[in-house]
């Protein structure tokens, strides 16, 4: 077979006609509307109304390109649970500000970290992943993921008040489940012992409970590991097992120090 008529067979048998780059354009400008990042102000209420009804419209015509269902009750349930998401990303960005000594307001957490980018665009896809949207949810936290290097799979379970320090290299996998008052560092994993087609079904990912704090680079993995209430997982650990509530966990490693430029004892003799 040519490699054009493979390309042709490749095109005949695609399942969806979307336009990726709309998809992923859609939420990013979602996102800068809601959380009052356009440069030009939406000064009027029925402005403000009238540009919620077309991106309405908007999402309602790319949830078509990807359902055979051709009413928009699902447009409308997105919608209607909205309110509810946008306060737990209102709490969210608090928890950011109260936490991190180097935020200064809400607006700057909003414009410029990665963390509630990242957390903002899995929250929305987690919605469409709950009622069986596909392709959608994973396209926009890949989207996330490119601009802020911070990988959460739409399927996560996270609570409330979920604080993301710097967060690049994080990587949350579907079955996770997260509770609420939650921080992470960057490079943090939460996944698997082992990837196969058969555990598709299994929770495969970590439990973390209410108020843990997980450090840089840690690595928890299996769906039976359950890191207990406000445990403080340190640095650079390895974790295959659960963990008691309360406790603290920390690698510990042996640390050199050398002068680079070692100077000669004197030489003293003795008659």
């Amino acid at each position: 077979m040519s490699f054009a008529k493979h390309l042709h067979e490749g095109y005949s048998n695609r399942k969806f006609d979307i336009d990726k780059k709309k998809i992923e354009d859609f939420i990013d400008r979602f996102f800068r509307f809601i959380f009052f990042l356009e440069y030009q102000r939406c000064a009027e209420l029925s402005n403000i109304e009238s540009r919620l009804n077309d991106f309405k419209n908007e999402f309602n015509d790319i949830l078509y390109s990807v359902t055979d269902i051709k009413d928009n009750f699902q447009t409308e349930l997105f919608f209607e649970n909205f309110p509810k998401i946008y306060k737990t990303l209102e709490n969210d960005a608090q928890i950011i500000l109260e936490n991190d000594p180097a935020a200064t307001s809400k607006e700057e957490v909003m414009f410029s970290y990665p963390g509630f980018f990242a957390v903002a665009i899995y929250r929305f896809s987690h919605e469409l992943y709950k009622i069986g949207i596909p392709l959608i949810p994973r396209i926009w936290t890949e989207f996330a993921h490119s601009k802020t290097g911070i990988d959460i799979n739409p399927g996560a379970q996270i609570g409330e008040n979920f604080f993301i320090d710097h967060g690049t290299g994080i990587v949350i996998g579907e079955t996770t489940i997260i509770g609420s008052n939650v921080k992470i560092y960057q490079g943090v994993t939460l996944g698997a012992h082992s990837v196969a087609k058969n555990l598709q079904n299994v929770k495969r990912h970590p439990t973390i409970e209410d108020g843990v704090v997980i450090y840089a680079n840690a690595t928890i993995l299996g769906g039976d590991t359950i890191i207990g209430k406000n445990a403080l997982i340190g640095g650079n650990v390895w974790i295959t097992a659960s963990v008691d509530e309360n406790s603290v966990v920390f690698h510990k490693g042996q640390v050199t120090v050398k002068n680079k430029f070692p100077t000669h004892e004197p030489i003293v003799f003795s008659i």
